[in-house]
């Protein structure tokens, strides 16, 4: 794994020294920073028969999870969270003790957004960590007898629109309970509609060095409107690329 840009830098072997290393290259700025990390083939495609890990390597995955360890809340749709198999958010092996030393969970709470409150029973259990569990966000109009069954397994259901949820209320939802970074997993729709709320500061793609072809989604899917973007960092390891692009007002 090697950094191409800003500056050439090739990153440590060994995987401990390399996940500190990934932490240190992917941490975000200070203050309420919306980052979505998502992969895509070089054809486009966001997902192999339904899964995005279906496109990952290793290193793809090493940086999923650091991502995932810098960040405050992950946030997803259902769809996504039942084909990937969501579970709460496992403490990361090298960063946690990072985190607890600042004050913060081990582990980032998981946000799955769900207007029907279809949601995985893996994401009702109670977390290992204590502060990473699961909220349901969810619209004014959702089956309340889904919702009374969500909140008998202790989780928070919060309403963040009338039809639909809003990401602009979903934000201040999120944000008013103290959490900054804010890492946006999909699926493709969910990311369409914070797209176009123009709320994202920062896309990590990860194109992989394959094609798929067929009627797989692209990685944004709903939600018209050209964004300007610039590249801050890319970094080589097999032909995988990860790339961080910046929304242009901020860089």
């Amino acid at each position: 794994m090697r950094r191409l840009l800003p500056h050439p830098a090739q990153a440590p072997a060994d995987p401990r020294a390399r996940a500190r290393w990934l932490a240190q290259e992917y941490a975000a700025p200070e203050g309420l920073w919306v980052r979505a990390q998502m992969i895509s083939s070089l054809d486009g495609a966001s997902s192999v028969a339904g899964r995005a890990g279906g496109l990952a390597n290793a290193s793809d995955e090493m940086l999923f999870a650091v991502t995932r360890a810098l960040a405050d809340v992950i946030v997803v749709g259902a769809q996504t969270a039942r084909s990937e198999f969501y579970g709460p958010a496992e403490p990361h092996p090298d960063l946690s003790e990072a985190r607890t030393a600042l004050g913060r969970p081990a582990a980032a709470a998981m946000v799955v957004i769900s207007a029907r409150l279809d949601i995985s029973p893996a994401l009702l259990e109670q977390p290992a960590v204590p502060g990473a569990g699961t909220v349901v966000v969810t619209t004014d109009s959702a089956p309340a007898d889904a919702r009374r069954r969500i909140e008998s397994h202790g989780i928070e259901v919060i309403a963040a629109g009338e039809q639909s949820v809003n990401p602009t209320r979903l934000m201040e939802e999120i944000s008013s309970r103290g959490h900054k970074s804010i890492l946006l997993e999909g699926g493709p729709k969910l990311l369409g509609q914070f797209h176009a709320a123009k709320i994202l500061d920062e896309i990590c793609l990860t194109i992989s060095p394959r094609t798929v072809g067929g009627d797989s989604s692209r990685i944004i899917l709903a939600g018209e409107g050209v964004t300007n973007w610039s590249l801050v960092s890319l970094i080589e390891d097999e032909g995988f690329l990860f790339t961080r692009y910046r929304h242009q007002s901020l860089s």
